[in-house]
C-alpha cells in the first residue's frame, strides 16, 4: 500500500510564490512518474505539470514559465514550486504518483489535496 502526504498550500498575494511537497511512501519498489494537479471550485480537474523517473517534465500551458516540477528519489517526494502566483491559479492541489509496489503489482496513487488560494 502506497500513502501520499501532501504539505505546502496556503493563503498568498498575487504575485506570491509556494512550494508543494508530496512525499510517497509504503510499500515502494519504483516510482515510474510523479505529478501535480488541481481543481477549482465548479470545475474539471485539470493536468498542472508532470515529471517521469528520468526527469522528463510536461507542463499545463497555463503555468509555463511560473510553475517547477522537481522530485528527490531518495525521499520519493516531488515538488511544485509556484511563483508569479495569480488569482486563476487558486484551487486544490493533487499529486498523483505511478509506479510499482515490492509485491510487482502497478499502482496509482492520489494524495488528499492542498488547498492555494491566490488573493488579489
Amino acid at each position: 500500500q502506497v500513502q501520499l502526504v501532501e504539505s505546502g498550500g496556503g493563503l498568498v498575494q498575487a504575485g506570491g510564490s509556494l512550494r508543494l511537497s508530496c512525499a510517497a511512501s509504503g510499500t515502494i519498489f519504483r516510482i515510474d512518474a510523479m505529478g501535480w494537479y488541481r481543481q477549482a471550485p465548479g470545475k474539471q480537474r485539470d493536468l498542472v505539470a508532470t515529471i517521469t523517473s528520468r526527469g522528463s517534465t510536461n507542463y499545463a500551458d497555463s503555468v509555463k514559465g511560473r510553475f517547477t516540477i522537481s522530485k528527490d528519489n531518495a525521499k520519493n517526494t516531488v515538488y511544485l514550486q509556484m511563483n508569479s502566483l495569480k488569482p486563476e491559479d487558486t484551487a486544490l492541489y493533487y499529486c498523483n504518483i505511478l509506479g510499482v509496489t515490492t509485491s510487482l503489482t502497478r499502482f496509482d496513487s492520489r494524495g488528499q489535496g492542498t488547498q492555494v488560494t491566490v488573493s488579489s
